[in-house]
């Protein structure tokens, strides 16, 4: 493992510079080009990934999340040359299978069995948490998250159940989505998972959040390996493009209904299936990053 650490990241106080704190005694950093770290979030352990481009000074970052496979690794790399493009440092997490099984994984760790877990527990809540240490790491405010497949069905959980400062949210070719319904249980849509008090306020966020459903025009197959065939996930249609279609369509008219700000896009991919390579490297992509 490259330059192995273990950093113990505690909370920032509301309102603190980025940069200044980057710069204190003993604050995490992110070297040039690939590096690997360890790093304790609130008692738990995660492998991060990173890359840190040389030829240019970084202005924001690149949260990427794996698919089912668990290769940040691979991520990492597919990811890189949209972050040598772009100037961005990639930060890929690693959520191994024995710890992160798919409910805790791709569906967020919101459901277990059926019942609602407590909101201190969900996976999710994570990501902020690795976008400060990533912050922290570097000085830099920006951030976006980019994940596809397994990853992609993590980030619409984070898009709908964790508040984020990201500039953007690319959920790319996934399974499954959260559904804007509060009818729908989650964790395929909000149904259940917050107080009757609390659910519309959630739902109105989760519409307003900067999301791009990124497909790949061409996956389309019914019998998709790894395609998840549970009937919440079948119910959104019938391949990933149409669920993700379907998603999207269901939240326009959400927002359209109630009044609401709809800041989701969706984005197709012409010729390219199933490829977290070619999705991340499409100019579809880069537009969804704010380049």
């Amino acid at each position: 493992m490259l330059g192995a650490a273990i950093v113990v990241i505690l909370g920032a106080a509301p309102g603190f510079s980025q940069q200044g704190l980057a710069q204190q005694a003993g604050a995490p950093s992110i070297p040039p080009g690939l590096d690997e770290q360890v790093v304790k979030f609130d008692g738990t352990e995660l492998d991060v990934l990173t890359y840190r481009p040389r030829q240019c000074t970084p202005s924001s970052l690149l949260l990427v999340f794996h698919g089912l496979q668990r290769n940040a690794d691979g991520y990492r790399e597919a990811a890189r040359k949209a972050a040598d493009r772009n100037c961005m440092i990639i930060v890929a997490p690693l959520f191994d299978k024995e710890r992160f099984p798919s409910w805790a994984y791709q569906r967020g760790g919101i459901v277990r069995d059926g019942a609602v877990r407590a909101q201190r527990t969900w996976t999710v809540n994570f990501v902020p948490d690795v976008a400060d240490w990533a912050r922290r790491a570097t000085g830099l405010d920006d951030y976006y998250l980019i994940g596809h497949s397994a990853g992609g069905q993590f980030l619409s959980r984070v898009a709908a159940f964790a508040p984020t400062q990201a500039k953007g949210i690319v959920i790319a070719n996934p399974s499954s989505h959260v559904m804007p319904s509060l009818d729908v249980k989650a964790p395929y849509g909000l149904g259940s998972a917050y107080p009757r008090s609390e659910a519309t306020a959630a739902l109105r966020r989760y519409l307003a959040q900067p999301v791009t459903i990124l497909l790949g025009g061409e996956d389309d197959d019914e019998d998709a390996q790894d395609l998840s065939k549970t009937n919440e996930a079948t119910q959104q249609g019938a391949t990933r493009l149409e669920r993700g279609q379907n998603a999207y369509r269901a939240g326009q008219k959400a927002a359209q209904e109630r009044g609401w700000t709809f800041n989701w896009r969706m984005a197709e991919v012409p010729g390219v299936g199933h490829s977290a390579r070619r999705m991340f490297s499409s100019p579809e992509a880069e537009a969804a990053l704010g380049k």
